[in-house]
């Protein structure tokens, strides 16, 4: 009589493909095995552990937001670990530019236009109404860069495309926004 194989523990790529499939005790098999490398991995570069547990949270719930759009012939770790340094640098470039804006605006603070509710609601409004003009693929790419601060990178990542394509359609709706904005403001 044969002795029983041992059972070998599945891969990665098998725990994301059963994850994507609906699988909620391999999205957990996931987190313990990536959880433990990618704390390790932040600790590093921001040597702060509450905002490198914050990183790793961020990292699972983006891993979470794209599952369908991870390749099945890929390889499941770049991937994650892409993820967690894009999570990175985006702090570190937050961090300088909010650095940069604070010293500009200390030193260059011109009084802010006081403007009615009203006036507010008109502007929220017209930049509604502007932004329903824009083709689907600028509004997206304007919505998640723009409203929900999300760099690039992920933006592309999110609507499948590459980063400098991304960036054309941001820059080509920027233009086409701020020209209906002040062709309304001028009327």
């Amino acid at each position: 009589m044969a002795a029983p194989q041992p059972k070998l523990d599945p891969t990665d790529e098998e725990l994301m493909r059963k994850y994507v499939d609906g699988d909620a005790d391999a999205f957990r098999l996931l987190f313990e095995r990536y959880g433990p490398i990618l704390l390790r991995l932040t600790r590093r570069h921001l040597r702060d552990d509450e905002l490198a547990r914050e990183i790793v949270q961020q990292t699972f719930f983006q891993l979470h937001r794209a599952r369908n759009d991870f390749r099945q012939d890929s390889r499941l770790r770049p991937w994650v670990l892409t993820i967690a340094m894009n999570l990175v640098r985006e702090h570190w470039r937050r961090k300088k530019r909010r650095k940069m804006s604070e010293l500009d605006e200390t030193r260059h603070a011109a009084p802010e236009p006081v403007r009615s509710p009203l006036e507010t609601s008109q502007r929220a409004a017209q930049l509604r109404e502007a932004m329903s003009k824009l083709p689907e693929s600028q509004r997206v790419v304007v919505e998640l860069h723009w409203f929900q601060e999300r760099p690039f990178s992920e933006v592309a990542e999110i609507v499948g495309s590459t980063e400098g394509a991304v960036r054309v359609r941001a820059h080509r709706a920027y233009k086409k926004l701020e020209a209906w904005l002040s062709a309304e403001m001028r009327s």
